[in-house]
């Protein structure tokens, strides 16, 4: 594109020392009108070739912006992907140990209340036998003391019967 330009302009400056030493000795009125129309066909040209070539390198310019900001476009995309993946797996991550930790949990409360149950059967087994020996206890303290009422009484009826032997004789 600058040998472009550079070509167009060196042309333009050749074409501008050269035509009027050539043309010197024809000097006329409408020669010299067609050699400013021809100066300017000629400027124009090179400005619309100088514009060309200034587009074509602006469109490069914008494709190639174009495709930098579709890489980056494209590589943010994929970013966003690895990161909504990467929260995935984390919140997966979470969502399993969670339910390990209440597993954990109800595995603990389970062997608590099973626990509970069987201090509570065991403290029943106790109550029970602890009323059991009461009862046996009560029921030896009640035969004692019937056995002791017969021994007291058959004592009693013995003394009446010495009492009753001992009036008879006094008598």
């Amino acid at each position: 594109m600058k040998n472009l330009i550079f070509s167009t302009l060196a042309l333009t400056a050749a074409a501008l020392t050269f035509a009027p030493v050539a043309n010197a000795t024809e000097i006329t009125s409408s020669s010299i009108q067609q050699r400013r129309l021809e100066f300017l066909d000629t400027q124009t040209k090179a400005v619309e070739n100088i514009q060309k070539a200034r587009l074509e390198h602006l469109d490069t310019q914008t494709k190639a912006i174009e495709s930098v900001q579709d890489a980056r476009l494209e590589f943010l995309d994929s970013q966003t992907k690895a990161v909504d993946n990467i929260q995935k797996t984390r919140l997966g991550h979470l969502d399993t140990q969670t339910k390990a930790i209440e597993n954990i949990q109800d595995a603990r409360l389970e062997f608590l209340d099973s626990q509970t149950k069987a201090v509570g059967n065991i403290q029943k087994v106790r109550l029970e036998h602890l009323d059991s020996q009461t009862k046996a206890i009560e029921n030896i303290q009640d035969a004692r003391l019937e056995f002791l009422d017969t021994q007291t009484k058959a004592i009693e009826n013995v003394q009446d019967a010495r009492l009753d032997s001992l009036d008879a004789r006094t008598k």
